[in-house]
């Protein structure tokens, strides 16, 4: 059975103001990501900081942040910075 949630370890950390900055950011530009966010994560539980992850697609050098929980799965729904991808973590 394959899946997509990664068993790598975190790349660095952010404050919780940090990384809801970057999301917003990221989901402002792009109507379709964000409804795509909205049907596959539900909220983030209170955690002062939250994991940075470097994000897995090749060549790209950009960063993943946590943008809620995964629906189907234990996992922190992520963000690309970069490139604006989706993965589970």
């Amino acid at each position: 059975m394959s899946s997509n949630i990664a068993q790598n370890y975190p790349y660095s950390s952010e404050s919780e103001a940090a990384r809801a900055a970057t999301v917003v950011g990221i989901l402002s530009g792009n109507t379709s990501l964000a409804s795509t966010v909205k049907a596959e994560s539900i909220g983030l539980p209170d955690e002062e900081r939250w994991w940075v992850w470097k994000c897995p697609t090749r060549a790209c050098p950009g960063l993943l942040h946590a943008a809620g929980m995964a629906v189907n799965a234990h996992a922190v729904y992520t963000l690309c910075d970069t490139c604006s991808r989706t993965y589970l973590r």
